[in-house]
């Protein structure tokens, strides 16, 4: 059987999917990636109150979530804004399923 590593034809998902991947895979983060649907752009304190956890927990979850590549933020004075970010989810979509598609 053919290993990834000694048949160089055999797709290896790139460090970028698998952030992306282990971003996706807490039931937590998950929860948290609910709260912007439809263009929602929250702070993180608005993340940590509609979710009933403490702000540090908030801010944690949404800086894996970052960089995995689900979302993206802005800064407005000292409040830091979180959205999805499509661009890149749909890039990561993209790369997963040509993996896929290579191995499976």
């Amino acid at each position: 059987m053919a290993t990834a590593t000694s048949d160089p034809a055999l797709p290896i998902p790139d460090e970028t999917t698998a952030r992306f991947l282990k971003a996706l895979a807490s039931e937590s983060r998950q929860q948290v990636m609910v709260l912007f649907a439809g263009g929602t752009e929250l702070s993180v304190g608005e993340v940590a109150d509609r979710l009933g956890i403490g702000q540090s927990t908030a801010s944690q979850q949404l800086a894996q979530l970052k960089d995995g590549g689900l979302l993206t933020s802005r800064r407005e004075a000292k409040t830091v804004y979180y959205r999805a970010d499509k661009v890149r989810i749909g890039a990561a979509l993209d790369r997963l399923r040509a993996f896929l598609d290579g191995c499976c």
